[in-house]
């Protein structure tokens, strides 16, 4: 039997494109196999979002394709956004390589093993703005509990630092009817948590329904008995209806919790970044919100060094975070990617000057955070086990405040052998920075 290496990297919308090919790779017939010595093909799904995220994902197809003179691999299969991005490149300098897929071509990956087992090369590239027919079936590997639920792919944003739109093509929703199909399966193999992912959810519907369709979404997806947490992210803040934040305050499976990217506060910064908002517009928007949801947990992510940023545009974004309290926060330096337009405007800045305004940011954020976690004690929270950690005898679990992977976490000692996905009520009697520490109610 062919084993299969799955390799994938970036972001959570990759990773639901990995476990599909997985998903058609296994109903073919093929194993997979999380051991590189036995893998018979090594598939690299990856990532080109930043300079980091290029420079990872051909070191990794570097790393892989040595597997073909130290291991039992016979072929390496190249596919995602680098792919989709640079294939002549991939192909010229990268001779390891026997096979390229673009980003709209995961419905060939079977074909694509089929032709490099035979020794021969393989190249797919469709129209960008494609939009690949969906399997409801997959191969969860983000865990037995959670599961990210792509609901539409490409962007028409064109931020001025963004690549995405070259790569991933116009906003395409999935059919409302096929993502239930996926969240039903999803559920059956024992998922309890959805993350609802895309360049951007809060648009979804427009181009099938003639109107923002996210709510109704929400309430499709809640009638899923087993599923118990539905958690929005990637909301972008102008497209944040008043219909949307009535849902998430009325829909007892969503999560108060709303993932809402905003790059910078100061509008010539958003001006110059092609955002579509002002910093008065986020900051009224971010008050309804919580106006209307009280106990909200809001996630952001920031941009520092854009080209013209000064220390008075940093600045004010420092007041900005300081004022707004995000529960959440991240941030990246900005990175010139080729082809876009902010890569060619004037006053770049030094990668000294990027990095030192953004540990001015997290130290703030340390402090901001800090400070709500102390507000949480004493309080009672529902969270989900995620793991056990032998050597702390801690169990590592999130509230509803904590997104996968990117949030903090809840520890618990428990003495009652705890399963990941089970729900427990705890009370939170300590903290620090990121993360609580709870006792079992």
């Amino acid at each position: 039997m062919v084993r299969i290496l799955f390799v994938s990297l970036g972001c959570d919308k990759n990773l639901v494109d990995s476990e599909v090919m997985l998903g058609i790779l296994q109903q073919k017939g093929y194993s997979i196999t999380n051991e590189e010595e036995n893998a018979d093909v090594v598939v690299v799904n990856t990532c080109c979002f930043i300079h980091d995220a290029k420079e990872e994902s051909i070191e990794t197809i570097i790393e892989m394709g040595k597997l073909k003179e130290t291991g039992n691999t016979k072929a390496l299969i190249v596919t995602g956004c680098l792919a989709q991005r640079y294939q002549e490149e991939i192909l010229k300098e990268l001779p390891e390589v026997d096979a390229v897929i673009g980003t709209t071509s995961i419905e060939s990956i079977v074909t694509a093993v089929e032709t490099v087992l035979q020794g021969e090369g393989y190249t797919c590239f469709k129209d960008v703005n494609y939009l690949p027919k969906s399997f409801p079936t997959r191969v969860i590997t983000s865990g037995t509990h959670m599961g990210y639920l792509k609901i539409a792919d490409g962007c028409n944003k064109h931020c001025t630092y963004c690549i995405i739109p070259k790569v991933r093509g116009n906003f395409r929703s999935v059919p409302l009817e096929d993502l239930l199909e996926q969240a039903r399966f999803l559920v059956a193999n024992g998922i309890k948590e959805l993350c609802l992912v895309a360049q951007e959810t809060t648009l979804y519907g427009l181009d099938l329904y003639g109107e923002k369709s996210l709510p109704r979404l929400l309430r499709e997806l809640s009638k899923i008995d087993e599923l118990e947490w539905i958690r929005l992210l990637y909301c972008y803040p102008e497209e944040i209806t008043d219909e949307l934040i009535v849902e998430i305050r009325d829909n007892k499976k969503v999560c108060h919790y709303l993932d809402m990217p905003l790059q910078h506060c100061e509008d010539n910064i958003l001006k110059k970044m092609g955002r579509k908002t002002t910093k008065e517009e986020i900051k009224n928007r971010i008050l309804k919100i919580r106006e209307m949801v009280p106990d909200i947990a809001i996630r952001t992510s920031l941009i520092t060094g854009f080209p013209g940023e000064t220390q008075k545009d940093h600045d004010a974004l420092l007041a900005f975070v300081d004022e707004m309290e995000f529960n959440r926060l991240g941030v990246f330096t900005y990175s010139p990617e080729e082809n876009t337009p902010a890569a060619s405007f004037e006053e770049q800045h030094s990668e000294e000057t990027k990095q030192q305004w953004k540990d001015e940011i997290m130290e703030l954020q340390q402090e901001v955070s800090y400070d709500l976690n102390a507000q949480t004690v004493g309080k009672t929270m529902r969270v989900i086990v995620d793991g056990y950690m032998y050597k702390e005898q801690m169990y590592m679990c999130r509230s509803y405040m904590d997104s996968p992977d990117i949030d903090g976490c809840v520890f618990v000692a428990s003495d009652e052998e705890l399963l990941s996905g089970d729900f427990i009520d705890v009370r939170i009697i300590d903290y620090n920075e990121y993360d609580l520490i709870g006792e079992i109610v």
